[in-house]
């Protein structure tokens, strides 16, 4: 009697590991949530919820866009930074969470390089240097020509201290050896908005909010800030071929999780993603919007990071930049 029950027994704890097992190993089990730290409707948002509705039925779980906006990123950042690492909680860190933001602020409420598992890019936002259309410079060398004629004089409107446009105009201002005059705004619109009005002069610009301005002739294009020209903008040079080179700019976003994410959750995530950015429709429909695709293996965007990070701490703390 004793040895059956002892069998019964062995039994049901080898059925109940084995139940176990495959319960942890079928993720996702339920449906996942995707923190987007900024407010619904902007270029963070709609990159995330068309990808998140493809890789949802990859994954045979919805995946929820849930949008945490604020600071600079910030909370968005520290919530999933403080997330249970079981892959049912991921999100948006962008160039300014993970590489602006740990040169910027003496204290954070996350470690950009400790708290966060990187699963893999989602896309980058080219940026380009724009005028206002009444803007007597009709190239880069007449606008360098301009401002080293009278230092300080000609405007340069950004999105915000600290934004990639802001810290794309330091890097400008480095490589040139010009002074500009920053002119902050509270937000790209109303930057773009006094831009076309001729309030400010120039503004380094990203593509998915000033393209339908650029094609329509309200703001002139005078370089890119790519290594190779835009398909979007045929007719725009690099800022290599303007006269600068070794400049590159752009705001770029990834995928990441809480640390200590489990490693077959992270290959089965960055599986699908890397998937939805190279399906056909979701590139064409990226690329309408100004957006590159930027499909990367984990350990390949963990890299990415850490040079981006390199790059701009160096830039920001030359042009001493503190938001705190």
């Amino acid at each position: 009697m004793k040895r059956k029950t002892f069998c019964l027994l062995a039994a049901a704890a080898l059925l109940a590991g084995g139940m176990n097992a495959h319960a942890q190993g079928a993720y996702p089990a339920q449906p996942v949530k995707w923190i987007v730290p900024y407010a619904p409707g902007g270029t963070t948002d709609v990159i995330a919820r068309n990808l998140a509705t493809r890789m949802g039925q990859d994954l045979g779980q919805p995946v929820v866009v849930d949008n945490k906006p604020g600071a600079a990123s910030i909370i968005g950042a520290t919530f999933i930074a403080r997330s249970q690492p079981d892959g049912y909680t991921v999100g948006t860190a962008d160039s300014g969470t993970l590489a602006f933001n740990p040169a910027m602020y003496a204290s954070l409420s996350y470690d950009a390089g400790k708290d966060f598992t990187f699963i893999g890019g989602l896309g980058k936002m080219p940026l380009v240097l724009a005028v206002a259309p009444n803007f007597p410079a009709k190239n880069v060398q007449e606008l360098l020509a301009l401002v080293k004629k009278s230092p300080g004089s000609v405007s340069s409107a950004s999105s915000g201290p600290g934004s990639p446009l802001h810290v794309a105009l330091e890097l400008f201002k480095q490589r040139t050896g010009t002074d500009l005059m920053h002119v902050p705004y509270k937000g790209s619109a109303p930057a773009l908005q006094d831009l076309m009005a001729g309030q400010v002069q120039t503004m380094f610009v990203d593509l998915p909010p000033s393209l339908s301005m650029i094609k329509g002739g309200k703001i002139r294009v005078l370089a890119v800030a790519t290594p190779q020209r835009l398909s979007i903008l045929p007719d725009v040079p690099t800022m290599a071929e303007a006269g600068v080179p070794g400049f590159e700019a752009y705001a770029w976003q990834g995928f990441v999780g809480p640390a200590k994410l489990p490693d077959a959750v992270v290959q089965r995530l960055n599986k699908d993603l890397v998937a939805a950015l190279k399906h056909p429709e979701m590139r064409a429909r990226l690329e309408e919007l100004g957006i590159q695709p930027m499909p990367m293996a984990p350990a390949q965007f963990g890299e990415f990071v850490r040079s981006e990070q390199k790059l701009w701490s160096g830039v920001i703390k030359a042009a001493n930049i503190h938001l705190d």
